[in-house]
């Protein structure tokens, strides 16, 4: 990840989009409002207007069924975030516009930005013990990205998957910790200062 862009607020109802599911846009409500701790799949249920035993045949648990909610928001993040394909451009040049405008766009999404504010240790598992579905899924777009880099010469020839890892590892950094390198009273530290190194990282990484 036709993906719907979201640009709502943190609290506010989300916009229809061609993956919605009931139950899922109940519990994006429901943590928009009160967090992941205090959303019972009681309040899920009633929201989606289904059943308890409904949700309990396919999620034993609220944290699965965030679960579920983060990885089809990160992957609809991802889709809005790659830039349409257009003549004359190189895959190179698409996929550094698209891995940094995922990364501003990750960072402005109202469920990441309430997790990290109210539940920040649901992220922790994918930063240091496992990959999650949303990453795996990252990983097949940027495999296929760069495999069209190394057909047209503009990304450096290598590994595909290690590459592809490389650069998740890179992104993901940002994406997660750039609120702590930044210092919004100095422009050539603020967030549209680091995104920018970001790019030049990118950039150099991949040029052949």
């Amino acid at each position: 990840m036709t993906p719907i862009r979201h640009n709502g607020s943190a609290g506010s109802a989300p916009s229809a989009r061609p993956d919605s599911d009931p139950v899922l846009d109940a519990v994006r409500d429901c943590v928009l409002a009160v967090g992941v701790r205090r959303t019972t799949l009681t309040d899920v249920a009633r929201r989606a207007g289904v059943s308890r035993m409904t949700l309990y045949r396919r999620w034993p648990d609220v944290r699965s069924l965030v679960g579920d909610l983060m990885t089809r928001e990160w992957i609809d993040v991802a889709g809005r975030a790659r830039p349409e394909r257009r003549p004359g451009a190189v895959a190179r040049t698409l996929l550094v516009d698209g891995l940094v405008a995922g990364v501003r766009e990750f960072r402005a999404h109202p469920l990441f930005r309430k997790i990290v504010d109210v539940d920040p240790e649901l992220l922790l598992p994918y930063v240091l013990d496992r990959r999650g579905a949303s990453q795996e899924a990252l990983l097949g777009l940027l495999a296929e990205d760069l495999r069209e880099g190394h057909a047209d010469g503009s990304v450096r020839a290598g590994h595909t998957e290690r590459q592809a890892r490389s650069l998740l590892l890179v992104v993901q950094s940002f994406a997660l910790s750039l609120r702590t390198m930044t210092d919004e009273e100095d422009p050539d530290l603020d967030e549209e200062a680091l995104l920018a190194e970001l790019r030049t990282i990118l950039e150099r990484t991949l040029t052949p």
